[in-house]
């Protein structure tokens, strides 16, 4: 019951395979990650705007001002 069987071995190579094989999954899954965050936190910084800024084309703008 304490021993490792062949099946265990070749489970465990396969999970390391699939987490550090090939082009490096987990850099690039962290890179996607960072990119998205990225993402939210510059649209939260644009939804700082008044809504008649956001809403109303130059002309009228200029017209609602005075």
């Amino acid at each position: 019951m304490g021993s490792f069987s062949i099946w265990h071995i070749l489970l465990v190579v396969v999970v390391f395979a699939v987490l550090f094989g090939g082009r490096g999954k987990i850099s690039s899954l962290m890179g996607d990650t960072a990119k998205g965050i990225r993402a939210f936190r510059d649209g939260l910084k644009n939804d700082d705007k008044p809504e008649e800024a956001k809403t109303l084309p130059k002309d009228e703008k200029d017209s609602a001002r005075g």
